[in-house]
């Protein structure tokens, strides 16, 4: 039975705006059901000119959201309007705008002790923040090209990002200091991250290869690429906990396991027909989940390489979240849907309706009680899930 949406929030933040309109028929809500509402009327804005240009970049696309894993009411989003905010689950008043950046906020992430939030920008540049006394802690420059994405070491205040300019950059954030720069692919860093031992980073990039780099030497251990391999460009990459493999995925609806040791592809996980846009493992199960455009959601096996479930939608899928260590995994879609999906049975647990357009970024709170969605339709909201915990 698909349950409907308890608690909705829709959060409006300067830029991020929210749509008009009903939430959709599955969702049942009243006053009481809502656990957060932020609205700034025309006062509270920020001044503007009269200039129409000027209006739509400050009301525009939100891309990118991330929940503080310690505070489980922090969260911080960027969009196209060249900003991020930082506020709190529950708050209408804890509202910071996160400015200094000259293009879109691509990528937002916390540090894994949560004293530290990173926006980074097609502008090339990343913003760090204090999240204790709401400071600016220092701006890392090095690109001169748009961030795709960008991580925090496990442990350390390393921040890595990967850059149009085909190389991953590193810094060290308590000092603001720039550390590394990984270069070696041929075309844009679209995804990667540190192991969760922190003793390696791996990358993957537009041309069609995975990269297993040492952390201290900047030196590439591993290059993957060729036949047995993607044939286009990787889009998505997921780390076990372990750091033994990464499981990739590509815009050739391929998606591949490979050994961190050997740099050899161990299996393949045959099933989706169209670019695979988002991957996620369970941080209790031996299992990853897989979004594509081919508007399915598949729950494989790792340990036997075999589809659990597929998850059909009503249109592609563009991210994906799994909620703390439940049996639960929540997809977002161009459809404007957050569903939930219990990846035990494969059945749809969930729809959480409300986005009028894509949604770009999901992200769980550290208690498992909320979630934060964004879209392109300039809104970020946040669903009560705690049954789903």
């Amino acid at each position: 039975m698909i349950r409907a949406a308890p608690a909705e929030a829709v959060i409006s933040i300067a830029g991020h705006v929210p749509g008009e309109g009903s939430v959709g028929e599955e969702v049942f809500i009243d006053d009481h059901d809502i656990i957060n509402e932020i609205s700034l009327d025309e006062e509270d804005l920020p001044d503007q000119d009269d200039d129409d240009d000027q209006d739509e970049d400050m009301m525009d696309e939100v891309f990118a959201a991330a929940c503080s894993p310690v505070d489980a009411s922090l969260v911080v989003s960027g969009g196209k309007d060249d900003r991020g905010f930082l506020w709190s689950i529950g708050s209408a008043e804890n509202v910071q705008e996160l400015p200094g950046h000259k293009d879109t906020v691509s990528t937002v992430a916390f540090s894994s002790d949560g004293k530290l939030v990173a926006c980074g920008s097609m502008d090339g540049q990343i913003n760090v923040w204090n999240t204790a006394t709401r400071t600016l802690q220092g701006t890392l420059e090095g690109s001169e090209s748009g961030l795709e994405w960008l991580k925090w070491h496990p442990r350390l205040h390393f921040i890595i990002a990967g850059s149009e300019d085909f190389n991953i950059w590193m810094w060290n954030a308590d000092l603001s200091s720039y550390g590394n720069t990984f270069a070696g692919h041929s075309n844009t860093v679209t995804c990667g991250d540190f192991t969760p031992d922190g003793k390696l980073i791996c990358s993957g990039s537009d041309d069609a290869t995975l990269r297993i780099w040492d952390l201290k030497t900047a030196q590439c251990r591993h290059v993957v690429r060729g036949h047995g391999y993607h044939t286009q460009g990787l889009t998505c990459l997921a780390i076990t906990w372990d750091s033994q493999s990464i499981v990739s995925g590509s815009q050739d609806s391929s998606v591949h396991i490979v050994s961190i040791n050997s740099g050899k592809v161990v299996g393949s996980l045959v099933g989706h027909t169209n670019s695979v846009e988002c991957i996620g493992i369970s941080p209790r199960y031996n299992w990853v989940a897989t979004g594509s455009i081919d508007q399915t959601l598949i729950i494989w096996d790792l340990t036997h390489q075999a589809i659990r479930s597929i998850c059909e939608h009503e249109d592609g899928v563009t991210c994906l979240a799994w909620i703390g260590s439940s049996r639960y995994v929540a997809s977002g879609c161009m459809d404007g849907i957050v569903r939930i999906w219990d990846s035990l049975s494969g059945e749809l647990a969930c729809m959480l309706s409300g986005h009028r357009d894509v949604v770009q970024s999901l992200a769980v709170s550290a208690d498992g009680n909320s979630i934060v969605s964004v879209s392109s339709d300039k809104s970020a909201r946040v669903f009560d899930i705690s049954m789903f915990k």
